[in-house]
């Protein structure tokens, strides 16, 4: 939708426009409405989806291949890893 503008911006200037809409995210997620998460939820992801594109990364495989045969860390797609690790 926005590919032509967001290349011309650059990664670092995408990038800088996510984070706004994280902090955006953090702030309803403290006190906002549902709506206004609803909202800000998909502000991020559309963000980090464009971001991805002009990083030529292509998304849906990126988290295919590091999540599509489940947890990283312990293999199940119920993660069983200890609650002390990452994820």
């Amino acid at each position: 939708m926005y590919f032509e503008k967001d290349q011309t911006r650059g990664v670092e200037g995408t990038f800088m426009w996510l984070m706004e809409e994280v902090g955006e995210l953090a702030s309803a997620l403290r006190g906002g409405t549902h709506e206004e998460r609803v909202g800000e939820f998909a502000d991020v992801l559309a963000w980090l989806t464009t971001i991805a594109n002009v990083a030529g990364v292509d998304l849906a495989d990126a988290v295919n291949q590091k999540y599509g045969s489940g947890c990283p860390g312990c293999g199940q797609f119920l993660c069983v890893c200890d609650d002390a690790e990452k994820p």
